[in-house]
């Protein structure tokens, strides 16, 4: 083995060092006041190191016989979801503090872990190595849904979410070894270029988009996701909802592409079919929750079926619009996920949508921060929602299907109904009136970083084209 190659990994080589220098400083900080915040702003740090690493040196390469490959769109995707894990180390700390579990290390040992996960999972060429990169993401993200041991919903979450986990694991296993048993090979290139439409692949093809299907929460495989999501504690929720929704989408898409692209015709239908589940499913539930967390949960897994149109395409153009749809949902969705993470910590923990009435007679700021990312998610001009949203339309309707069109419009529908359920909360906090609003509280420093880092990117993403293009010249 030439231990050399190893170098080519240069992001998961700074995630190691991360994690590594994250222990050491736990270690030695044990007893102090200033733990919490070195931690933090150490961790920050070298996230923002390894974004800046992998924007400007990780070059395409591939190492160990191709077992590890990456490319100019992969490593824009893993920037993107370094610099949200960024924004939930910034929103978490408060929580933190106040938490009585004082374990900020082991927070933020979990989630350089599982992003170190998400990233082996998008560099890899062999399925043996997708599957590690998985589990090395998933297991982490357990011990973090249950990461709140004191709160009984926090441990049911993280059961569920640990049984349904190891449940499409074992789907994606067994629809991986039928691939292996019609191919007689694990990597990508191989399996590209020995598989045809045959019974075999066709389950095998079946069961793994189930299995990873379960990551993303595509219905009909979307069941954890509500309860995953109320139990975990906020921040936790923040990042299941869009890291490691990204991570798993991107991976879908590329696997997709290059492996199952001789079956396409096949893919594509199953494609339709739970996309249009996902979208609607989703919004019919979200219009009847009055938790917002399950809200966000039921957003969410809609959200997943509009990432997943921009696959139908099958070119460039759906590449480049599932990486800038992931861009713009990390700053929406982390914008509402910051303000239901601050007025929890104020309110006495409360998540109910009731608890954000007469919130503008309040705290004006926050109520209008909040308005303008809930309108991004809706896709209302001129946030960058709407342009996310057109890109992924455009990329559907490219390979000129009618069942492309006829799912395009059902996720144009939808677009409408969603819109109903978010401004629901915008009625909450301007119209609904009540005895007892939110007290005024001031916001800490931590919040107002991280939502002005969000509002700016609702605000610039969709206007400032360069972005876009940057995403678009990335290719696959």
């Amino acid at each position: 083995m030439n231990y050399s190659e190893f170098l080519k990994m240069i992001p998961e080589a700074f995630l190691v060092l991360s994690l590594l220098m994250v222990f050491v400083v736990d270690f030695c900080l044990a007893k102090t006041k200033v733990k919490g915040y070195t931690m933090q702003f150490m961790t920050v740090g070298m996230l923002i190191v390894t974004a800046a690493a992998t924007l400007l040196l990780a070059e395409p390469e591939s190492a160990f016989g191709g077992l590890y490959v990456t490319s100019a769109a992969v490593n824009v995707m893993k920037v993107i979801l370094a610099a949200g894990t960024i924004i939930v180390c910034i929103m978490a700390q408060p929580w933190i503090q106040k938490s009585a579990l004082k374990l900020e290390g082991e927070f933020y040992m979990l989630i350089i872990s599982t992003l170190l996960g998400m990233f082996v999972m998008m560099s890899s060429g062999n399925f043996l190595l997708f599957f590690l990169g998985l589990e090395m993401a998933s297991v982490p993200l357990a011990c973090m849904v249950a990461f709140d041991r004191h709160r009984k919903e926090s441990a049911e979450g993280a059961a569920k979410y640990i049984l349904v986990a190891t449940f499409s694991s074992g789907v994606m296993l067994f629809g991986i070894s039928f691939i292996y048993a019609a191919t007689g090979t694990l990597y990508f290139d191989d399996v590209a270029q020995r598989i045809s439409a045959e019974p075999l692949t066709i389950m095998g093809l079946a069961f793994f988009f189930s299995g990873l299907g379960f990551k993303i929460s595509l219905v009909p495989f979307h069941f954890w996701t509500a309860d995953t999501y109320q139990g975990a504690p906020t921040p936790v929720t923040g990042y299941l909802s869009v890291i490691s929704k990204g991570a798993a989408a991107i991976t879908l898409c590329i696997i997709l592409m290059k492996v199952f692209q001789p079956m396409v015709e096949y893919w594509d239908y199953m494609l339709y079919i739970v996309i249009v589940l996902s979208i609607t499913v989703a919004n019919l539930f979200a219009i009847r929750q009055s938790e917002l967390k399950r809200f966000m949960a039921f957003s969410s897994i809609s959200q997943a079926g509009y990432i997943m149109l921009a696959v139908v395409g099958n070119n460039q153009l759906g590449v480049a619009a599932l990486t800038y749809y992931v861009l713009v949902y990390v700053v929406a969705n982390m914008a509402v996920f910051t303000v239901i993470n601050v007025v929890e910590q104020n309110n006495g923990g409360r998540t109910d949508m009731s608890a954000y009435n007469g919130f503008y007679q309040t705290n004006p700021k926050l109520s209008f921060l909040m308005t303008l990312a809930l309108f991004s998610l809706a896709g209302i001009p001129p946030f960058a929602g709407m342009f996310s949203k057109f890109f992924v339309f455009m990329a559907g309707v490219q390979n000129g299907d009618p069942w492309a069109y006829f799912v395009v419009f059902v996720a144009l529908v939808n677009t409408v109904v969603s819109l109903y359920y978010y401004l629901l909360i915008v009625k909450a906090m301007y119209i609904t009136k009540t005895d007892s609003p939110l007290p005024t509280f001031q916001s800490d420093a931590n919040t107002k970083v991280a939502l002005a880092v969000c509002t700016a990117g609702i605000a610039l993403f969709g206007v400032v084209s360069c972005v876009y293009h940057w995403i678009a010249a990335a290719g696959i």
